[in-house]
């Protein structure tokens, strides 16, 4: 029963969608027909060409997370599982919203939000990544991605360090792995048509690069 508790908890709250609802209601936009399509912050900053709107966004998908980890380790304080499936339900349904037909955003703000409270050394992992790959790229897409599967590979690698920055504690450390596989998993799924076409379009660019050359 408290698996499903937790579950539908995260699922209902992560399926708000934040940027649509912002979009319309301020700028009579539809963002799922906007840009890129992806009913998140980077998109909302990109649509309405207003970077207060694209932080709004950001902040309300960040304690989108951030409420749901808070409400259940407050039902049920003390046990790993329950907020990670809790957190792991509100990125499925902020990535592929009910509402939307589901289309949904990225996840990583809602990600982000409930790593703060229960894992921070993902959330610490992912955001020292990015910040290397992206001085390294200048994209933000591919950053994005590259981070993701590293941060993956960096927590299964040295999960008896990781486990300790789990709050509340992982109860081992093949429930911390799969938590994290299943979270990044969910982010990695809605950035992989992204990375594509900024690695075909960066392909196309240097052939002409060449061709001009």
């Amino acid at each position: 029963m408290q698996y499903l508790i937790c579950l539908l908890l995260g699922y209902i709250l992560g399926s708000i969608p934040t940027a649509y609802l912002f979009l319309k209601i301020t700028r009579g936009i539809d963002i799922t027909k906007s840009g890129s399509g992806n009913v998140g912050a980077l998109n909302s900053l990109e649509t309405s060409n207003s970077k207060i709107i694209g932080l709004i966004v950001l902040l309300i998908d960040f304690l989108k997370g951030f409420i749901v980890v808070l409400l259940i380790t407050n039902i049920y304080p003390n046990v790993f599982i329950y907020p990670a499936i809790g957190l792991c339900a509100a990125v499925l349904a902020h990535n592929f919203n009910p509402w939307l037909k589901f289309k949904g955003g990225r996840g990583l703000a809602t990600a982000a939000g409930g790593c703060s409270l229960i894992f921070p050394f993902l959330l610490v992992a992912w955001c020292v990544l990015w910040v290397f790959l992206y001085l390294y790229k200048k994209n933000i897409i591919i950053a994005n991605f590259f981070a993701t599967v590293l941060s993956i590979f960096l927590v299964i690698s040295i999960s008896d360090i990781a486990i300790k920055y789990s709050t509340p504690n992982a109860e081992n450390n093949i429930m911390m792995i799969g938590f994290t596989i299943l979270l990044l998993f969910l982010i990695l799924t809605k950035h992989i048509n992204a990375f594509i076409t900024e690695i075909k379009s960066i392909n196309l660019n240097v052939r002409e690069k060449k061709d001009a050359e």
